[in-house]
């Protein structure tokens, strides 16, 4: 935890900001916290690098009302989804890796992938062509997911289901560690050709499982060395750091009760795996809560990328490896719940056509988390 502001100060006006707008940005978050639309909610605004408006409402814990703050521990689930494709550009930029290299390069069982014949459910037959590094940073797998796999498959490959926690298991087994849970995805047919499905996260769990094979070191280990750390995110890591509980709240979720929506414990603080777990898991796609981080670490993490890969002298990327991130790598395949926009290496970025005009720039480019950072 630090004191000190994430961006340097800048001054509103001269950024082309109108202070007194600015300033309803507080009261119109606090009418969503004292709604219980939200436990609490952070708001940060920079431009150029300069900040000009931090705010927190509302509190870590609706039962023990301790107050968020503006270091408050988030769980950025799929937001760590734009950390891990600069992970795995950073082994790119090394010569580690290639975006079209197969999966199947770095783990095996992925070599002879099948897929279901759409025609015949019951019958499969050979990928046209691998899955790819790019694939599953793009959400392009094709992969089969739980809502949409056949029937039969609950029979057929019942021992891989419940391996990946599709099913329930009857024993008293531990759960399946990531690694597992990789190879028995390997074991299910694809639900149509590479590249030719779009099908959210399934792919940032075998990237977790490339990235752990190609950096030959534990992964929080490694993007602590080569972008927390370079960054000055002293707050953000996969699990909670010593003395830290008092700055992490409970994640809440929506639910309907007699006709009303209310928000309902999720996970508590103190019993959250990001607390006491092993610190063996890490969800480099969001799973278990992906990263941990402060509203002003995610901030240095955007900057480096708003400057092309580069953060006060101490340069994570190249600046035309950014600019690989953000291009189309979607092209004409419908990629649903963001529309007018195509995906690019691990972020959404917005193109303006499809769908409805948004409050956003073309070009504007991140994503969001499942307990609602963004």
């Amino acid at each position: 935890m630090t004191d000190a502001s994430p961006l340097p100060a800048g001054d509103p006006k001269s950024l082309g900001f109108d202070p007194e707008r600015l300033s309803r940005i507080g009261p119109a978050m606090q009418e969503f916290v004292d709604d219980r639309r939200v436990p609490n909610l952070i708001t940060l605004v920079a431009r150029r690098g300069q900040l000009v408006h931090l705010d927190a409402r509302g509190v870590l814990d609706l039962d023990t009302g301790a107050p968020a703050t503006t270091d408050t521990l988030c769980r950025m689930y799929s937001n760590s989804k734009p950390v891990t494709s600069v992970a795995t550009m950073i082994l790119f930029e090394r010569g580690a890796l290639a975006p079209d290299d197969p999966v199947s390069k770095f783990l095996p069982e992925f070599a002879d992938s099948r897929v279901r014949v759409a025609s015949d459910p019951m019958s499969t037959e050979p990928a046209r062509r691998p899955i790819t590094i790019r694939d599953c940073i793009t959400n392009t797998t094709s992969f089969t997911d739980p809502a949409t796999m056949p029937s039969f498959y609950r029979q057929q490959y019942g021992d891989s289901l419940r391996t990946l926690g599709w099913m329930s298991r009857e024993d008293d087994a531990p759960p399946s560690d990531n690694r597992e849970r990789v190879r028995a995805l390997a074991g299910i047919p694809l639900a149509a050709h590479p590249g030719q499905r779009f099908v959210y996260h399934m792919g940032y769990p075998v990237m977790g499982a490339v990235l752990a094979e190609v950096c030959g070191q534990p992964l929080d280990a490694f993007y602590r060395e080569n972008i927390f750390e370079p960054l000055g995110m002293v707050d953000t890591d996969f699990y909670l750091k010593d003395g830290a509980l008092d700055r992490f709240g409970a994640c809440y979720v929506p639910r309907e009760e007699d006709g009303k929506v209310r928000l309902v414990v999720a996970e508590k603080a103190e019993t959250s795996e990001k607390y006491l777990g092993p610190r063996t898991e890490f969800g480099v796609g969001g799973d278990s809560g992906g990263i941990l981080s402060t509203a002003g670490d995610y901030a240095r993490f955007g900057q480096m990328l708003l400057n092309g890969g580069e953060l006060e002298g101490v340069r994570i990327l190249g600046r035309k490896t950014v600019d690989m991130m953000l291009g189309d790598h979607t092209v004409e395949l419908a990629t649903p719940f963001d529309p007018g926009s195509h995906w690019g290496l691990g972020v959404s970025v917005y193109h303006g056509r499809g769908g409805f005009p948004l409050m956003r720039s073309v070009g504007t480019y991140g994503w969001g988390g499942a307990a609602g950072t963004n």
